[in-house]
C-alpha cells in the first residue's frame, strides 16, 4: 500500500498554497517569485506523473531508431552518434517524427499550453 500522501499530492498542496494564499497576500518582486515557486511546482508534478511514461516511449523510439537495447542516456548518445555519421540520413522523416515526439512530451511538462 502506498503511503499517503504521495509526492504529487504534497507537491499540488504547497502549489495551490501559493496560487491561492500567498500570491494575493503579496505584490512586487515577493509576488513575482510566489507564481515562479508555483510554477516550478507544476512542472515537477507533470515530471513525475508524466515523466515515466515520456521516458519509456523515448526509450522504444530510440532502440527502434538505432538497433539497440540500453539506457536512455545510452541510446541518446547512439542516436547521436548515428545522426554524425550519416547511418540514418535514408531514415530522415522516421528520426524527425521520433524527435517531434520527444519534444512535445518535454512541452507537455515544460509548458503544457505552449501547443495550443
Amino acid at each position: 500500500m502506498a503511503e499517503r500522501p504521495t509526492a504529487v499530492e504534497l507537491l499540488d498542496a504547497v502549489r495551490e498554497f501559493l496560487e491561492r494564499e500567498v500570491i494575493d497576500a503579496v505584490e512586487g518582486r515577493i509576488a513575482f517569485h510566489t507564481r515562479v515557486a508555483a510554477n516550478v511546482l507544476a512542472i515537477v508534478e507533470r515530471e513525475l506523473t508524466l515523466g515515466p511514461a515520456h521516458a519509456a516511449a523515448e526509450r522504444a523510439r530510440l532502440a527502434a531508431l538505432v538497433g539497440e537495447d540500453g539506457t536512455l542516456d545510452d541510446l541518446r548518445r547512439a542516436l547521436a552518434a548515428a545522426i554524425r555519421g550519416g547511418e540514418l540520413d535514408a531514415r530522415r522523416a522516421e528520426v524527425l517524427e521520433a524527435l517531434r515526439a520527444t519534444a512535445a512530451d518535454a512541452l507537455a511538462v515544460a509548458n503544457p499550453g505552449y501547443r495550443g
